[in-house]
Protein backbone atom coordinates (compact mmCIF):
# COMPACT_ATOMS: atom_id res chain seq x y z
CA UNK A 1 0.00 0.00 0.00
CA UNK A 2 1.26 3.27 -0.79
CA UNK A 3 2.04 6.31 1.48
CA UNK A 4 -1.66 7.85 0.54
CA UNK A 5 -3.76 6.33 -1.45
CA UNK A 6 -6.67 8.62 -3.85
CA UNK A 7 -9.87 8.07 -5.10
CA UNK A 8 -12.17 10.31 -7.11
CA UNK A 9 -15.96 10.33 -6.33
CA UNK A 10 -17.30 10.95 -9.84
CA UNK A 11 -19.78 13.60 -9.92
CA UNK A 12 -19.16 15.35 -13.43
CA UNK A 13 -18.07 19.31 -13.22
CA UNK A 14 -18.61 18.45 -9.02
CA UNK A 15 -16.38 15.56 -8.76
CA UNK A 16 -13.46 15.28 -6.12
CA UNK A 17 -10.36 13.47 -4.79
CA UNK A 18 -10.36 11.97 -1.19
CA UNK A 19 -6.96 10.85 -0.17
CA UNK A 20 -6.22 8.76 2.75
CA UNK A 21 -3.07 8.27 4.49
CA UNK A 22 -0.25 9.29 6.48
CA UNK A 23 1.13 12.66 6.85
CA UNK A 24 -1.72 14.42 4.71
CA UNK A 25 -2.12 17.15 7.29
CA UNK A 26 1.73 18.41 7.22
CA UNK A 27 1.26 18.06 3.00
CA UNK A 28 -2.21 19.75 3.13
CA UNK A 29 -0.83 23.74 1.61
CA UNK A 30 0.35 21.43 -1.42
CA UNK A 31 -2.77 19.69 -1.81
CA UNK A 32 -5.32 22.28 -0.98
CA UNK A 33 -4.06 25.48 -2.84
CA UNK A 34 -4.65 23.71 -6.04
CA UNK A 35 -8.36 23.75 -5.32
CA UNK A 36 -9.01 27.02 -4.15
CA UNK A 37 -10.63 29.97 -6.00
CA UNK A 38 -8.74 32.29 -3.56
CA UNK A 39 -5.89 32.04 -1.54
CA UNK A 40 -7.80 32.38 1.85
CA UNK A 41 -9.53 30.05 4.09
CA UNK A 42 -11.06 29.46 7.39
CA UNK A 43 -10.41 26.64 9.20
CA UNK A 44 -13.16 25.50 11.74
CA UNK A 45 -12.20 23.26 14.64
CA UNK A 46 -13.20 22.18 18.02
CA UNK A 47 -11.51 22.81 21.07
CA UNK A 48 -10.57 18.57 21.03
CA UNK A 49 -8.73 19.10 17.93
CA UNK A 50 -7.02 22.19 17.35
CA UNK A 51 -4.68 21.78 20.33
CA UNK A 52 -3.30 18.64 18.00
CA UNK A 53 -3.53 20.01 14.32
CA UNK A 54 -4.68 23.44 13.85
CA UNK A 55 -1.10 25.21 14.10
CA UNK A 56 0.33 22.30 11.79
CA UNK A 57 -2.68 22.81 9.11
CA UNK A 58 -2.24 26.67 9.56
CA UNK A 59 1.54 25.97 9.06
CA UNK A 60 1.12 23.85 6.00
CA UNK A 61 -1.53 26.22 4.07
CA UNK A 62 0.56 29.36 4.93
CA UNK A 63 3.79 27.84 3.54
CA UNK A 64 1.73 27.58 0.52
CA UNK A 65 0.54 31.27 0.23
CA UNK A 66 -2.52 30.74 1.57
CA UNK A 67 -4.25 33.48 4.44
CA UNK A 68 -5.44 31.26 7.57
CA UNK A 69 -8.55 32.22 9.70
CA UNK A 70 -9.45 30.44 12.52
CA UNK A 71 -12.47 29.55 14.40
CA UNK A 72 -12.77 26.90 17.70
CA UNK A 73 -16.07 26.10 18.51
CA UNK A 74 -16.59 23.61 21.72
CA UNK A 75 -16.39 19.84 20.91
CA UNK A 76 -19.29 17.31 21.16
CA UNK A 77 -22.65 16.83 19.60
CA UNK A 78 -24.44 19.36 21.80
CA UNK A 79 -22.57 21.84 19.53
CA UNK A 80 -24.71 21.05 16.17
CA UNK A 81 -27.51 23.04 17.29
CA UNK A 82 -29.01 26.36 15.50
CA UNK A 83 -27.71 28.38 18.68
CA UNK A 84 -24.29 27.50 17.59
CA UNK A 85 -24.81 27.03 13.62
CA UNK A 86 -25.85 31.22 14.01
CA UNK A 87 -22.31 31.66 16.44
CA UNK A 88 -20.40 30.11 13.47
CA UNK A 89 -21.69 31.89 10.51
CA UNK A 90 -21.72 35.36 12.30
CA UNK A 91 -18.04 34.36 13.13
CA UNK A 92 -17.19 33.93 9.49
CA UNK A 93 -19.46 36.82 8.30
CA UNK A 94 -17.12 38.80 10.88
CA UNK A 95 -14.23 38.01 8.87
CA UNK A 96 -15.78 39.75 5.82
CA UNK A 97 -15.18 36.67 3.92
CA UNK A 98 -16.12 36.47 -0.12
CA UNK A 99 -17.60 34.07 -2.26
CA UNK A 100 -14.33 32.62 -3.51
CA UNK A 101 -13.06 32.13 -0.02
CA UNK A 102 -13.15 29.05 1.56
CA UNK A 103 -14.00 26.76 4.84
CA UNK A 104 -11.91 24.06 5.63
CA UNK A 105 -13.48 21.64 8.30
CA UNK A 106 -10.76 20.38 10.65
CA UNK A 107 -12.61 17.68 13.03
CA UNK A 108 -15.17 15.30 13.02
CA UNK A 109 -18.56 14.81 12.01
CA UNK A 110 -19.98 17.21 13.88
CA UNK A 111 -17.36 19.92 13.13
CA UNK A 112 -17.86 18.60 9.33
CA UNK A 113 -21.77 18.79 9.34
CA UNK A 114 -21.74 21.92 10.75
CA UNK A 115 -18.99 23.54 8.64
CA UNK A 116 -20.42 22.19 5.17
CA UNK A 117 -23.81 23.65 6.02
CA UNK A 118 -22.25 26.94 6.81
CA UNK A 119 -20.80 26.17 2.93
CA UNK A 120 -24.11 25.67 1.87
CA UNK A 121 -25.56 28.92 2.86
CA UNK A 122 -23.13 31.56 3.34
CA UNK A 123 -23.32 33.74 0.25
CA UNK A 124 -25.46 31.45 -1.26
CA UNK A 125 -22.90 29.05 -1.22
CA UNK A 126 -18.94 29.10 -0.25
CA UNK A 127 -16.67 26.22 -0.84
CA UNK A 128 -15.47 23.68 1.38
CA UNK A 129 -12.58 20.98 2.18
CA UNK A 130 -12.69 18.49 5.11
CA UNK A 131 -10.29 17.01 6.99
CA UNK A 132 -11.65 14.33 9.29
CA UNK A 133 -9.69 13.56 12.14
CA UNK A 134 -12.05 10.95 13.27
CA UNK A 135 -12.06 7.00 12.24
CA UNK A 136 -16.07 7.54 11.77
CA UNK A 137 -15.96 11.24 9.83
CA UNK A 138 -12.92 9.57 7.33
CA UNK A 139 -15.13 6.66 6.70
CA UNK A 140 -18.13 8.28 6.55
CA UNK A 141 -19.65 11.87 7.65
CA UNK A 142 -16.91 13.71 5.53
CA UNK A 143 -17.95 11.69 2.11
CA UNK A 144 -20.54 12.38 -0.09
CA UNK A 145 -21.93 15.95 0.77
CA UNK A 146 -24.27 15.52 3.71
CA UNK A 147 -24.11 18.31 5.80
CA UNK A 148 -26.82 19.82 9.12
CA UNK A 149 -27.33 19.77 12.13
CA UNK A 150 -29.87 19.06 14.52
CA UNK A 151 -32.81 20.21 16.18
CA UNK A 152 -34.96 18.93 19.22
CA UNK A 153 -37.38 16.89 16.49
CA UNK A 154 -34.23 14.80 15.92
CA UNK A 155 -31.32 14.67 13.90
CA UNK A 156 -29.82 16.37 10.78
CA UNK A 157 -33.56 17.35 10.44
CA UNK A 158 -31.73 21.12 8.96
CA UNK A 159 -29.34 20.51 6.57
CA UNK A 160 -28.39 20.27 2.56
CA UNK A 161 -26.65 18.17 -0.26
CA UNK A 162 -23.36 20.34 -0.80
CA UNK A 163 -20.26 18.62 -2.05
CA UNK A 164 -16.86 19.41 -0.34
CA UNK A 165 -13.83 20.10 -2.97
CA UNK A 166 -11.35 17.68 -1.15
CA UNK A 167 -11.16 15.26 1.73
CA UNK A 168 -8.04 14.56 3.06
CA UNK A 169 -8.42 11.27 6.04
CA UNK A 170 -5.11 11.39 7.75
CA UNK A 171 -4.92 8.00 9.78
CA UNK A 172 -2.40 9.40 11.64
CA UNK A 173 -5.31 11.88 13.46
CA UNK A 174 -6.16 8.41 14.61
CA UNK A 175 -3.69 8.12 16.64
CA UNK A 176 -4.96 10.81 19.43
CA UNK A 177 -8.43 9.52 19.12
CA UNK A 178 -9.83 8.27 22.50
CA UNK A 179 -10.22 4.38 22.06
CA UNK A 180 -14.01 5.04 22.77
CA UNK A 181 -14.22 7.01 19.26
CA UNK A 182 -12.55 4.33 17.52
CA UNK A 183 -15.20 2.12 18.68
CA UNK A 184 -17.41 4.68 17.17
CA UNK A 185 -16.26 5.17 14.07
CA UNK A 186 -15.89 1.23 13.86
CA UNK A 187 -19.11 0.66 13.51
CA UNK A 188 -19.41 2.66 10.38
CA UNK A 189 -16.69 0.57 9.10
CA UNK A 190 -18.60 -2.46 9.68
CA UNK A 191 -21.46 -1.24 8.08
CA UNK A 192 -20.16 -1.35 4.33
CA UNK A 193 -19.61 -4.87 5.04
CA UNK A 194 -22.87 -5.20 5.94
CA UNK A 195 -24.50 -4.02 2.98
CA UNK A 196 -22.81 -5.60 0.17
CA UNK A 197 -19.30 -6.59 0.72
CA UNK A 198 -19.64 -9.87 2.83
CA UNK A 199 -16.04 -10.48 2.07
CA UNK A 200 -15.19 -7.23 3.61
CA UNK A 201 -16.82 -8.30 6.58
CA UNK A 202 -15.22 -11.88 7.10
CA UNK A 203 -12.15 -9.51 6.65
CA UNK A 204 -12.76 -7.05 9.46
CA UNK A 205 -14.17 -10.00 11.63
CA UNK A 206 -10.35 -11.50 11.16
CA UNK A 207 -8.59 -8.18 11.76
CA UNK A 208 -11.13 -5.58 13.52
CA UNK A 209 -9.35 -5.97 16.99
CA UNK A 210 -6.08 -5.32 15.45
CA UNK A 211 -7.32 -2.51 13.55
CA UNK A 212 -9.28 -0.87 16.67
CA UNK A 213 -6.19 -1.68 18.54
CA UNK A 214 -3.90 0.98 16.56
CA UNK A 215 -2.57 -1.05 13.15
CA UNK A 216 -2.45 1.88 10.67
CA UNK A 217 -1.89 -0.48 7.73
CA UNK A 218 -5.64 -2.02 8.49
CA UNK A 219 -6.57 1.24 9.44
CA UNK A 220 -5.86 2.71 6.33
CA UNK A 221 -6.89 -0.42 3.84
CA UNK A 222 -10.64 0.02 6.28
CA UNK A 223 -10.64 3.52 5.22
CA UNK A 224 -9.80 3.20 2.29
CA UNK A 225 -12.50 0.25 1.31
CA UNK A 226 -15.40 2.27 3.17
CA UNK A 227 -14.22 5.43 1.42
CA UNK A 228 -14.29 3.45 -1.71
CA UNK A 229 -17.76 1.78 -1.15
CA UNK A 230 -19.37 5.24 -0.22
CA UNK A 231 -18.27 7.06 -3.30
CA UNK A 232 -19.38 4.54 -5.95
CA UNK A 233 -22.86 4.43 -3.83
CA UNK A 234 -23.09 8.38 -3.88
CA UNK A 235 -21.95 8.50 -7.01
CA UNK A 236 -24.76 6.75 -8.29
CA UNK A 237 -27.23 8.41 -5.92
CA UNK A 238 -26.11 11.62 -4.93
CA UNK A 239 -29.35 12.67 -3.60
CA UNK A 240 -30.92 9.53 -2.27
CA UNK A 241 -33.55 8.59 -4.00
CA UNK A 242 -32.19 5.02 -4.44
CA UNK A 243 -29.15 3.19 -3.08
CA UNK A 244 -27.91 5.77 -0.57
CA UNK A 245 -30.33 4.96 1.28
CA UNK A 246 -28.53 1.72 2.02
CA UNK A 247 -25.92 3.66 4.22
CA UNK A 248 -28.62 4.35 6.03
CA UNK A 249 -28.31 0.90 7.84
CA UNK A 250 -29.20 0.66 11.49
CA UNK A 251 -29.64 4.93 11.62
CA UNK A 252 -33.37 4.28 11.71
CA UNK A 253 -32.70 2.47 15.52
CA UNK A 254 -29.85 4.66 16.15
CA UNK A 255 -30.69 7.56 15.68
CA UNK A 256 -33.98 7.33 18.13
CA UNK A 257 -31.66 5.92 20.80
CA UNK A 258 -29.80 9.32 20.31
CA UNK A 259 -32.66 11.46 20.82
CA UNK A 260 -33.30 9.73 23.58
CA UNK A 261 -30.00 10.30 25.23
CA UNK A 262 -30.12 13.84 24.09
CA UNK A 263 -27.68 13.42 21.38
CA UNK A 264 -25.01 13.69 24.10
CA UNK A 265 -21.85 11.65 24.94
CA UNK A 266 -23.49 8.87 26.92
CA UNK A 267 -24.51 7.63 23.92
CA UNK A 268 -21.99 8.35 20.36
CA UNK A 269 -23.04 8.24 17.11
CA UNK A 270 -21.68 5.16 15.78
CA UNK A 271 -22.30 3.22 19.37
CA UNK A 272 -26.23 4.14 18.58
CA UNK A 273 -25.55 2.42 15.03
CA UNK A 274 -24.34 -0.51 16.28
CA UNK A 275 -26.67 -1.12 18.21
CA UNK A 276 -29.24 -0.25 15.35
CA UNK A 277 -27.42 -2.74 13.06
CA UNK A 278 -27.82 -5.60 15.66
CA UNK A 279 -31.52 -4.20 16.09
CA UNK A 280 -32.07 -4.25 12.24
CA UNK A 281 -30.40 -7.65 11.99
CA UNK A 282 -32.69 -9.21 14.63
CA UNK A 283 -36.29 -7.40 13.30
CA UNK A 284 -34.89 -9.14 9.75
CA UNK A 285 -34.48 -12.34 11.39
CA UNK A 286 -37.88 -12.08 13.52
CA UNK A 287 -39.78 -11.28 9.94
CA UNK A 288 -38.01 -14.63 8.11
CA UNK A 289 -35.79 -12.68 6.20
CA UNK A 290 -32.35 -13.84 7.32
CA UNK A 291 -31.23 -16.94 9.46
CA UNK A 292 -31.01 -15.62 13.07
CA UNK A 293 -27.41 -16.81 12.95
CA UNK A 294 -26.52 -13.70 10.93
CA UNK A 295 -28.08 -11.74 14.08
CA UNK A 296 -26.13 -12.99 16.44
CA UNK A 297 -22.78 -13.15 13.75
CA UNK A 298 -23.15 -9.56 13.99
CA UNK A 299 -24.00 -9.08 17.34
CA UNK A 300 -20.94 -11.50 18.40
CA UNK A 301 -18.59 -8.88 15.83
CA UNK A 302 -19.17 -6.16 18.15
CA UNK A 303 -18.82 -7.89 21.47
CA UNK A 304 -15.79 -9.25 20.65
CA UNK A 305 -14.27 -5.70 19.51
CA UNK A 306 -15.86 -3.26 22.73
CA UNK A 307 -18.68 -2.41 20.86
CA UNK A 308 -22.48 -1.60 22.32
CA UNK A 309 -24.36 -4.38 20.99
CA UNK A 310 -27.37 -3.61 23.27
CA UNK A 311 -29.30 -0.29 24.29
CA UNK A 312 -28.89 -1.69 28.20
CA UNK A 313 -25.14 -1.35 28.03
CA UNK A 314 -26.11 2.20 29.24
CA UNK A 315 -26.60 2.57 32.36
CA UNK A 316 -29.53 4.09 34.22
CA UNK A 317 -31.78 5.24 31.05
CA UNK A 318 -35.35 4.63 31.51
CA UNK A 319 -36.04 2.83 27.64
CA UNK A 320 -39.22 3.26 26.83
CA UNK A 321 -40.42 1.84 23.80
CA UNK A 322 -42.67 4.22 22.66
CA UNK A 323 -40.77 6.99 23.30
CA UNK A 324 -38.15 5.37 20.29
CA UNK A 325 -40.70 4.63 18.38
CA UNK A 326 -41.68 8.04 18.34
CA UNK A 327 -38.36 9.33 17.73
CA UNK A 328 -38.36 6.69 14.24
CA UNK A 329 -41.55 8.41 13.07
CA UNK A 330 -40.14 11.88 13.07
CA UNK A 331 -37.31 10.54 11.07
CA UNK A 332 -36.15 12.41 8.11
CA UNK A 333 -36.83 9.12 6.11
CA UNK A 334 -40.36 8.98 6.81
CA UNK A 335 -42.43 8.54 3.68
CA UNK A 336 -46.19 8.75 3.36
CA UNK A 337 -45.74 8.46 6.94
CA UNK A 338 -44.36 5.20 6.84
CA UNK A 339 -41.20 4.03 8.68
CA UNK A 340 -38.50 2.97 6.41
CA UNK A 341 -35.72 0.75 7.43
CA UNK A 342 -32.53 -1.07 6.02
CA UNK A 343 -33.33 -4.81 6.27
CA UNK A 344 -30.95 -7.70 5.43
CA UNK A 345 -31.14 -11.61 4.02
CA UNK A 346 -28.19 -12.14 5.09
CA UNK A 347 -24.72 -10.95 5.83
CA UNK A 348 -24.30 -8.41 2.63
CA UNK A 349 -27.32 -8.11 1.58
CA UNK A 350 -29.17 -4.92 2.24
CA UNK A 351 -32.12 -3.73 1.20
CA UNK A 352 -34.32 -0.65 1.64
CA UNK A 353 -37.97 -1.90 3.59
CA UNK A 354 -40.78 0.65 3.29
CA UNK A 355 -43.69 -1.65 4.46
CA UNK A 356 -42.80 -3.03 8.08
CA UNK A 357 -45.20 -3.67 10.61
CA UNK A 358 -44.29 -1.67 13.46
CA UNK A 359 -45.67 -4.54 15.92
CA UNK A 360 -42.96 -6.38 14.93
CA UNK A 361 -40.23 -3.08 15.18
CA UNK A 362 -42.40 -3.07 18.56
CA UNK A 363 -41.42 -6.36 19.70
CA UNK A 364 -37.56 -5.91 18.57
CA UNK A 365 -37.27 -2.79 20.48
CA UNK A 366 -39.36 -4.23 23.28
CA UNK A 367 -36.48 -7.72 23.00
CA UNK A 368 -33.38 -5.05 23.40
CA UNK A 369 -34.24 -2.60 25.68
CA UNK A 370 -35.16 -5.71 27.87
CA UNK A 371 -31.79 -8.01 27.14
Amino acid sequence: MSAADILTLDLGDRSYDIHVGSGLIARAGELIAPVLRQKRVIVISDENVAPHYLSPLAGSLAAAGVTVGEIVLPAGEQTKTLDHFQELTDRILDEKIERGTALVALGGGVIGDLTGFAAATLLRGVDFIQVPTTLLSQVDSSVGGKTGINTRHGKNLLGAFYQPRLVLADIDTLDTLPHREVLAGYAEVVKYGLINDPDFFVWLEENGEALCNGDKTLRQHAVLVSCRAKANIVAADERETSVRALLNLGHTFGHALEAETGFSDRLLHGEAVAIGIVMAHDLSALMGLCDEEDAHRVKRHFDAVGLYASPTRLANVGWQTDALLSHMASDKKVKDGKVTFILTRGIGQAFIATDVAMDDVRQVVDQSIAA
